[in-house]
């Protein structure tokens, strides 16, 4: 049964529950892309090539929440210097993550698995650390109903490992109880002196 779920019933969850919730938001996203576009400018939609299941790269879409500012050498200033207070509330809220929606019915993601990380990354897990490509990332996880980016990079590790060792219905439907619950409450946004999550620099061995 867990078997089936992970090769069929994950996907027709992700289509049953993602149509619908994309159709009634649509009020919403505009809101959104008309503020992004107002307070931030263009590009109201953030596009970056993440790590998809097996590694393999996809675009990934998110409502844009930081400037384009830069120093006199033209390279872009700390993401904390970039984030505005808008786009940090975007953030509280989670509605930067809603272009994602179109992502699951793409299929590049799914509503619940690892987050998608920077490319770049890829050489930097440890073996076991890379398992979490083993199954499609997810809008939301259960690194994200454990701390978010309150956590280590090494503990958020782990608990993608979990998840990709557990993937079964209940815990998908729990998981996306908690994310609902985690909105509401605005927990573990950012990491502790960080307006966003640090970059992963691989563990120390």
């Amino acid at each position: 049964m867990k078997n089936w779920y992970r090769h069929f019933g994950k996907r027709a969850l992700d289509l049953c529950l993602c149509i619908p919730a994309a159709l009634l938001l649509v009020p919403v996203i505009g809101a959104v892309a008309v503020l992004v576009r107002v307070k931030l400018g263009s590009p109201v939609v953030f596009c970056q090539p993440r790590a998809g299941r097996e590694g393999r790269p996809f675009v990934l879409y998110k409502f844009r929440t930081m400037v384009d500012a830069r120093d006199p050498a033209g390279d872009l200033l700390p993401d904390e210097q970039r984030l505005t207070a808008f786009g940090a509330a975007l953030r509280r809220l989670s509605l930067d993550e809603l272009p994602q929606l179109w992502n699951v019915l793409r299929g590049d993601m799914s509503l619940v698995g690892p987050r998608p990380l920077l490319t770049e990354y890829l050489p930097r897990y440890s073996p076991q650390q890379a398992r979490r490509h083993e199954v499609s990332p997810g809008i939301t996880g259960w690194a994200q109903v454990n701390g978010r980016n309150a956590v280590s990079w090494e503990e958020k590790f782990d608990l993608d490992v979990w998840y990709v060792d557990q993937v079964h219905l209940p815990v998908d439907l729990y998981i996306l109880w908690r994310t609902l619950i985690g909105v509401i409450r605005r927990q573990g946004v950012s990491a502790e002196g960080h307006a966003t999550m640090p970059k992963f620099l691989g563990s120390k061995s």
